[in-house]
């Protein structure tokens, strides 16, 4: 007989709380057991129900969500938790997976890559969504760097040094879309995380640092 397998979802959102019960309620070996709409009441049904897998979002009124996977996992460790969020920053990331998470996926994710997660992690495996496992691997990549004693500038990636070189020779952040082929918000993010790593705080400091570094001649 084929094992199934017991869910809580913890998700303030009435609407997707109830999209998401529908989606897993439609295979008939996962079992939604529970239902909270914030961190407390998300701890309570772990505890009640001691689940296979708690879904949890990170953004959660009265207890925030790495607050609630902590507490979670110390009253039921063999709970498996996962976290379903907006948040792609690196930071949260890591934060989640250090308070005991299990996997980590995107509100935007297709339902196809949810449910892959979902058995991924039922299975014992751990499952970080498509669209940041890259962002994790890069970070990685730059503090390796950074131990070698490379400077920040030595770290950047082909993309974000064209990305500097043309920011710092005035061209819009339409214009950079468009040239490269890629949406005004990946432009935008590229921008961002540029700043973050230069440790600069404005498109003129970052045009400084090309003339300092060689990327662009006066």
């Amino acid at each position: 007989m084929k094992k199934t397998f017991s869910i809580v979802i913890a998700e303030d959102h009435t609407i997707l709380r109830e999209a998401l019960k529908a989606l897993l309620s439609s295979h008939p070996d996962l079992r939604v057991v529970g239902e909270a709409a914030d961190g407390l009441e998300a701890i309570r049904c772990a505890q009640v129900h001691t689940p296979d897998l708690v879904l949890i979002d990170l953004s959660m009124p009265r207890m925030n969500g790495l607050q609630a996977i902590k507490e979670i996992k110390s009253l039921a460790p063999q709970t498996k938790v996962v976290v379903l969020t907006v948040h792609k920053a690196e930071q949260y990331v890591r934060s989640a997976l250090e308070a005991g998470a299990d996997g980590y996926l995107l509100k935007e994710d297709g339902s196809t890559e949810f449910l892959i997660a979902i058995r991924h992690i039922l299975d014992g495996r751990r499952y970080l969504s498509s669209r940041i496992s890259c962002t994790i691997i890069d970070g990685f990549l730059q503090v390796e760097k950074a131990a070698n004693g490379l400077s920040p500038c030595e770290t950047l990636t082909e993309r974000e040094t064209l990305i500097l070189k043309m920011v710092a020779e005035g061209h819009s952040s339409k214009e950079i879309a468009e040239f490269l082929c890629i949406s005004l918000k990946t432009v935008i993010n590229h921008r961002t995380k540029l700043m973050a790593k230069l440790n600069v705080h404005s498109v003129a400091s970052l045009t400084v640092l090309a003339f300092e570094k060689g990327i662009i001649k006066q």
